[in-house]
């Protein structure tokens, strides 16, 4: 039987190969721990990081009385949003990493979507 860290790595690995096949984008990569939720937009071809967010900016940690739920989820999906536009992302690829798209990681995604299209 496999186990739950073998089918994260499983839906990863499937989810980067198809990421890789759409090279000409630059990605929204998702990374959540148990206690926070991170993402960050990141231009595979020159190796930087446009722009990032994640619970642990003062900005959301004012706001929090949770650290990962869907409603800071949201905040920190139109975080990121703004700090694109800023930055002038217009497209990128969504790259959810190992996990299901639902929860947290949906509800990132639908906020980001408001200023950034995939």
């Amino acid at each position: 039987m496999r186990n739950p860290k073998l089918k994260f790595e499983t839906r990863r690995d499937r989810v980067r190969s198809k990421i890789s096949k759409v090279s000409n984008r630059i990605r929204l990569s998702v990374f959540k721990s148990g206690r926070h939720i991170y993402a960050q937009i990141i231009d595979d071809k020159n190796s930087i990081t446009v722009a990032s967010a994640s619970t642990l900016d003062t900005a959301i940690r004012q706001l929090k009385k949770s650290n990962c739920n869907v409603s800071i989820a949201t905040k920190v999906g139109e975080l990121l949003g703004e700090r694109a536009a800023l930055e002038g992302v217009k497209e990128v690829v969504f790259d959810k990493g190992g996990y299901k798209y639902h929860g947290v990681v949906k509800a990132l995604a639908d906020a980001a979507r408001k200023k950034i299209k995939f």
